[in-house]
């Protein structure tokens, strides 16, 4: 049926609030698994996936992929749009996220890889490392607004938009046993799934509303980068901020940098221009007091990164050293929760 194409009369249409751009549901941190009974209508477990987040809009004429921003990543992942456009019923938009496989292991290096490549080189990575989209949720079905069903109930539509999926498109599992959502979390975890996303089975879907719950594998976030020690062609550790109350904060700084690290970094690194709130040097001590000071390199506050911390934060700032993970090229600081 979805690669039947219908007179114009009969395509169903979009609420204009689902034609995309598409406001998506969000999740706050949990740390650890809920109990089955912890959100409204019992809890429904699924895998966190390492990937980027696409609303799929299939109208009557297009289909186009929205990032959670509010981008446009149709032209970066062709695959997935030629397969929605074939396998999606007009009128249907789905919530999910985009990953690259690696052999037996998700890849967001490769998945990265598709935002900053021209759109003329596109087609070899495709080729090379082909994206899948893992779909959970269901916002519109024959144009028709899916958001105000509980999602017992847009979980049942979405099984039956998915019957006769093939890949690259897939359904993310879901259970309500938080055995099996524990055993998830552990088994899946070598293949690059980085925890459990929980949501309550009587939930709408709330655009904006943090009422999803992530539950990582490991202690990770996300930071500004808003300085670097040494240069920005060759950076050896990161400052990392967070916003408080409007004002760039300093709540951390990395570990050194690998080579690999600092030159894939130096890329994404722009100096500072005139406003930036922080000194230019940070103290070497604890929560960068103390007496003693190194000299540090402003940047542009605009790249967002994941690091992970061995320790709590204290009065929003790491007290230890944070282990740089990866740039987050899908990520804004205004993404990010204030400190």
């Amino acid at each position: 049926m979805s690669g039947m194409s219908l007179p114009s009369a009969e395509l169903p249409g979009l609420p204009p609030e689902l034609a995309g751009p598409v406001g998506v549901a969000l999740t706050k941190p949990s740390a650890a698994v809920p109990r089955p009974g912890a959100l409204p209508g019992g809890c429904r477990y699924e895998p966190k996936w390492d990937g980027f987040r696409l609303v799929v809009v299939r109208d009557g004429r297009a289909t186009r992929l929205w990032s959670r921003q509010g981008r446009d990543l149709t032209a970066a992942f062709p695959d997935v749009a030629g397969a929605a456009a074939a396998q999606l019923p007009p009128g249907t938009v789905v919530d999910g996220e985009v990953v690259v496989w690696h052999g037996d292991r998700l890849d967001f290096g490769l998945l990265q890889r598709r935002l900053g490549t021209a759109p003329g080189r596109i087609a070899a990575l495709v080729r090379a490392h082909p994206a899948s989209y893992v779909a959970f949720d269901l916002l519109a079905v024959a144009g028709v607004d899916q958001r105000t069903r509980p999602l017992r109930e847009r979980r049942s539509g979405l099984e039956a938009v998915a019957g006769s999926w093939r890949p690259p498109l897939q359904l993310s599992p879901v259970t309500d046993d938080p055995a099996e959502a524990a055993r998830w979390a552990r088994d899946y975890r070598a293949a690059g799934v980085e925890g459990l996303v929980v949501k309550g089975a009587a939930g709408r879907y709330l655009a904006g509303r943090r009422d999803w719950l992530k539950v990582k594998s490991w202690e990770s976030t996300e930071v500004v980068v808003g300085g670097v020690l040494g240069p920005v062609g060759r950076p050896r550790q990161l400052v990392a901020g967070r916003y408080r109350d409007g004002e760039l904060v300093v709540v951390g700084r990395s570990g050194p940098l690998s080579p690999a690290q600092a030159a894939d970094l130096a890329t994404a690194l722009t100096p500072a221009g005139p406003g930036h709130p922080w000194p230019d040097r940070i103290g070497t001590g604890r929560f960068g007091g103390g007496r003693l000071s190194v000299a540090m390199t402003r940047v542009e506050p605009s790249l967002v990164v994941e690091v992970s911390a061995d320790a709590a934060l204290h009065a929003g700032v790491f007290r230890h050293q944070l282990r740089y993970v990866r740039r987050r090229p899908d990520l804004r600081p205004d993404d990010l929760p204030p400190v």
